[in-house]
């Protein structure tokens, strides 16, 4: 049966169907995700719940456990993950408290592990299109459903961050046509396709980011004026994407691993089969 993972950033550090649940703990072969993961039930959905930044926000961007958290998510029987986070807009039509399901990534990070598949085995898995078509469209079904509808499509820049963007650096994306600016997409949009979930993205606009004229600059106390109203939609339309169900999975997500596998059978090592063994499956 499908199972929902959701993964709360910045200010949705919970569910409120699943606020009472104790969280599995759980350890991972890439040591233990961002805290315990909430586990529930809404409708006939299997539901999963972590916070990103883990319990009291003591994780950044950068330190975020991104391969402990898919994996664990994936453990524990994720079938489709949706990524709560939230974003400053490069876009004048996209003001603060706008909700985007971006379709595109354009990955500024310089720190991170980024797959899953390094030393004792190597895999090549596609990335064109970062998210889901199927999940991104069960999202906007259910966000208007919520009547807290979408904007759907664009590209999403992340960065490494902590620290917000410069002026300039915030032009530079504005001039490669770029909708939202954040820190977390990358590289959980690629373990989530290591790991072959479906994966999308409930981007949820908090500032302009440092390049609008006539708006102040993005800081800390902006950007949490408008969390509470954006937790609210969020916990909305995830409560109706798992009432409504989640899509047959019709797309290639499950596939992402076919052929991609490049070292020879004999080659890969004990230590490698014990890490990723969850994620190749009988590949061998």
């Amino acid at each position: 049966m499908p199972v929902l993972g959701v993964i709360g950033g910045s200010g949705v550090y919970d569910l409120p169907e699943l606020r009472h649940s104790p969280g599995v703990p759980i350890k991972t072969p890439f040591g233990r995700p961002s805290g315990p993961i909430a586990r529930g039930r809404v409708g006939e959905t299997e539901l999963l719940f972590l916070a990103r930044h883990g319990v009291g926000h003591v994780f950044s961007p950068t330190t975020v456990p991104y391969r402990a958290n898919i994996y664990a998510l994936k453990q524990l029987g994720a079938t489709h993950l949706v990524s709560l986070s939230a974003v400053g807009s490069l876009r004048e039509e996209l003001p603060p408290r706008t909700r985007v399901v971006p379709d595109q990534i354009i990955d500024r990070t310089v720190r991170r592990d980024h797959s899953f598949f390094e030393q004792g085995i190597v895999a090549h898995v596609g990335i064109a299109d970062p998210f889901c078509q199927q999940l991104q469209q069960a999202l906007e079904e259910a966000a208007t459903e919520a009547g807290r509808p979408v904007r759907r499509g664009g590209s999403y820049v992340c960065i490494e961050g902590p620290q917000f963007s410069t002026r300039a650096e915030s032009n530079l994306y504005r001039s490669w046509e770029a909708t939202v600016i954040g820190m977390t997409a990358m590289p959980e949009a690629r373990l989530a396709r290591e790991a072959e979930l479906c994966y999308a993205m409930l981007a949820l606009v908090t500032d302009y980011d440092v390049w609008h004229d006539s708006e102040a600059d993005v800081s800390v106390e902006i950007v949490s004026s408008n969390l509470q109203a954006n937790r609210e939609a969020a916990s909305l339309i995830v409560k109706k994407l798992a009432e409504h169900g989640l899509p047959e999975r019709s797309c290639r997500c499950e596939a992402a691993l076919d052929h991609a596998i490049l070292t020879e059978p004999e080659q890969i090592t004990a230590d490698a089969l014990e890490r990723v063994g969850l994620l190749i499956g009988d590949r061998l």
